[in-house]
């Protein structure tokens, strides 16, 4: 897939919207799938403090709104860190985010 966002975009994503979507997954992670905050800090590659800070939204506060696309992307970056098998990319939950702007 041809890398089709702009730097401006990415700057967005990275400051304002990937934070409260990273965290949205976390919880995904531990709530939904069952994963210890330790274990999804070590697949994650983030301490276990940054996990607990995720969950209870000290880290990525800020309000996103889900529209089903971002839902599912959400779903399959969340499983791609469980199974470690992925078919998602930053660029594709950067340009489902994005479409609203």
């Amino acid at each position: 897939m041809k890398h089709t966002c702009t730097l401006m975009h990415c700057d967005t994503m990275v400051r304002n919207l990937l934070p409260p979507m990273r965290a949205e997954m976390v919880f995904r992670l531990v709530q939904r799938q069952g994963l210890s905050q330790s274990d999804a800090a070590r697949r994650l590659g983030v301490t276990r403090a940054a996990v607990s800070q995720y969950i209870s939204r000290k880290r990525g506060a800020g309000e996103v709104q889900i529209s089903s696309d971002l839902d599912s992307i959400i779903d399959r970056w969340a499983m791609a860190v469980v199974t470690g098998e992925s078919d998602i990319n930053l660029c594709d939950v950067c340009q489902c985010a994005l479409k609203k702007f």
